[in-house]
């Protein structure tokens, strides 16, 4: 079974930057988007980044100019620079792969901005 293995979170002081990656164990058929989600205490997981296969980029307005999504399909694997980071962007962050008929999620990575 493919799963999705995310790494890059950590915790930073408000106004640095992390990066984070997600990578599939196994080969996923047909690949199309690829996103990035988050989810903070007590609300509802968002959207925050997403990247068609033709690498077509959608962002949440909070994070416009300041997160930037890429992808490596040679490696099947999606990435998140954060950059000026805020206390209000911490969360889990979680990637996702959409391919026909199914979606794929990682397990989450911790982002824990510090005021």
């Amino acid at each position: 079974q493919v799963h999705l293995v995310e790494s890059g979170g950590g915790l930073v002081q408000a106004g640095g930057s992390l990066r984070l990656s997600c990578e599939t164990s196994g080969s996923i058929y047909r690949i199309n988007a690829m996103g990035w989600y988050r989810q903070a205490p007590g609300k509802q997981r968002e959207l925050v980044a997403r990247i068609s296969k033709f690498s077509n980029t959608k962002y949440a307005d909070s994070v416009t100019g300041r997160f930037t999504i890429s992808r490596d399909n040679a490696k099947e694997a999606v990435y998140l620079h954060l950059n000026s980071l805020k206390p209000e962007d911490t969360a889990v962050y979680y990637c996702n792969v959409e391919s026909p008929g199914r979606d794929y999620w990682g397990q989450g990575t911790q982002v824990t901005v510090s005021s």
